[in-house]
C-alpha cells in the first residue's frame, strides 16, 4: 500500500479545495466506518516537513481542527505560510530539522481529503447526504493507516489541536502503542453540552436555509445564510469576551460603511468584522462536510473505551492509555474547550503512567490562542518536545 496511490487529480466535488503541494495517501478500499458503512477509493490528503531519519523515530503527526487543510507551514511545493506558521519549520517550536512532520487534512473535509463533497464512486456525483456516518474515530483510523503506509511504526509524538485533540485520543485509545508521546492542545476528551448546543445551533442555520436543500446545492444556490450564520456563532465562541471588548469595545462604524437605509444593518465594528470573516469563509468550505465534522465532535466520548464500567470512565478510559510523555495544554479564557478538559486530559493520562503535565496559559484570545498565541503555546510546545 503506497502513501502516493491516489492521483492529485482525480475528479473532484465543486466545493473541494487543495491547497498545491498536498500529497494524498489511498486508503485501504473498502475502508470501514464505525458508524456503518464503508468508503470505496477514498483518500487523505497530507503534507509533510523534515526528513525520516533511519531508525524511522523522530515523526511527529499532527491531526488539525475542524476547518484547516494540511498545509501547516510553508515548504517547496507551496511556499504560502501556512495555519501553523508560526509554529512549524526549521528551528521554531515543531523544529523540522530534527522531526519529521505529517500533517493530515481530516477524513469528512472538503481540503483533499475524501468527505461529503468527493465524488462517489459509481455515481459520477458528489455522495452528500449518502456519505456514511463520520465519527472522531474514523479519522483517527485514517491517520493510523497513513502513519503505518509511511513506514512509521510508533510516533515521537502525537499533537492534536481542538477537533484534534479528540481525533487523537481517539488514535491512542484504538491503536495501543502508537506514539512515544502525546500533546493535546485545546482539546478535550468529549463534548459538553455548552459546545455541543453551539455546534447544534450552527448546523440549524445551515440547514434551515433553504438553499442547502437537503443537502444539494451547487455553485448557483449555495446556503451563504446558513454558512454565515454558522461561521459568525463559531468565531464568537473562538474568542473570549475579554478580546472582542478590548479589541472592539463599542466602536461603531463611519458613516460610509453603514447602510442606514437597510433596518437593522449593522452598526458597529465587531458586527463588521464577523460579518467579513463570514464571508470569507463561505464557498470556502463543504456545507455537508460542515455539518459532518461538527456532529462527530458531540459524537465523541472517551469513555466509550472505559475498561471498567464503574466511577468515572472518562478517566479510566485516558488511564488505560499507555505512552511516556504527554503536555495538556489550554487557556483560561476558552469558553469552547474549557481549560477543566485539558486538566482532565492530563490528570488522566498521568493515571496511566505518562510523565503528563497540565500546561495552563492566561491568554485573552480564547480557543483560538494556540493559532495566534505563538509565543506562549511555542514556548511550551517547544520545550516540551525538546525534553
Amino acid at each position: 500500500m503506497s502513501a502516493l496511490d491516489a492521483s492529485p487529480d482525480a475528479r473532484r466535488g465543486d466545493f473541494e479545495i487543495v491547497p498545491p503541494g498536498s500529497r494524498f495517501f489511498a486508503l485501504p478500499s473498502p475502508f470501514p466506518m464505525k458508524r456503518g458503512g464503508v468508503l470505496h477509493g477514498a483518500r487523505l490528503a497530507y503534507e509533510t516537513w523534515g526528513t525520516l531519519n533511519a531508525a524511522r523515530d523522530n515523526a511527529i503527526l499532527i491531526l488539525t481542527g475542524l476547518s484547516p487543510n494540511a498545509h501547516a507551514a510553508s515548504h517547496e511545493g507551496n511556499p504560502a505560510a501556512g495555519w501553523w506558521e508560526g509554529m512549524l519549520g526549521p528551528g521554531k517550536a515543531i523544529d523540522t530539522a530534527r522531526w519529521f512532520v505529517v500533517c493530515v487534512n481530516s477524513l469528512g473535509s472538503c481540503k483533499g481529503s475524501t468527505g461529503p463533497a468527493s465524488i462517489e464512486p459509481g455515481t459520477g456525483e458528489p455522495y452528500r447526504l449518502r456519505f456514511p456516518d463520520l465519527s472522531v474515530e474514523d479519522g483517527a483510523d485514517a491517520a493510523h493507516a497513513l502513519v503505518r503506509a509511511l513506514g512509521i511504526e510508533r510516533l515521537a509524538c502525537l499533537i492534536g489541536c481542538s477537533m484534534g485533540g479528540m481525533t487523537a485520543l481517539a488514535y491512542l485509545l484504538r491503536h495501543p502503542g502508537g506514539a512515544r508521546s502525546h500533546i493535546n492542545v485545546s482539546g478535550s476528551a468529549r463534548a459538553l453540552p455548552f459546545s455541543i448546543a453551539i455546534r447544534s445551533l450552527q448546523r440549524e442555520a445551515i440547514r434551515l436555509d433553504p438553499d442547502w436543500n437537503q443537502g444539494h446545492y451547487d455553485e448557483t444556490r449555495y446556503p451563504e445564510s446558513g454558512m454565515r450564520m454558522a461561521r459568525k456563532l463559531g468565531v464568537v465562541t473562538y474568542r473570549s469576551a475579554l478580546e472582542w471588548s478590548g479589541r472592539f469595545g463599542r466602536v461603531r462604524l463611519d458613516s460610509d460603511r453603514r447602510h442606514d437605509d437597510e433596518p437593522f444593518g449593522l452598526e458597529f465594528e465587531v458586527e463588521s468584522y464577523l460579518e467579513a470573516h463570514a464571508r470569507r469563509f463561505v464557498r470556502q468550505f463543504d456545507p455537508n462536510s460542515y455539518l459532518y465534522l461538527s456532529r462527530s465532535m458531540d459524537w465523541f466520548d472517551a469513555a466509550d473505551y472505559a475498561p471498567d464500567a464503574q466511577g468515572d470512565r472518562v478517566a479510566a478510559a485516558l488511564a488505560s492509555i499507555r505512552i511516556e510523555r504527554a503536555l495538556s495544554i489550554g487557556v483560561e479564557t476558552d469558553i469552547l474547550f474549557p481549560l477543566q478538559q485539558q486538566e482532565e486530559i492530563a490528570e488522566g493520562l498521568a493515571a496511566g503512567g505518562a510523565d503528563a503535565r497540565f500546561a495552563p496559559q492566561p491568554s485573552p484570545q480564547g480557543h483560538d490562542a494556540f493559532l495566534v498565541d505563538i509565543e506562549r503555546f511555542g514556548t511550551a510546545i517547544g520545550g516540551f518536545l525538546a525534553g
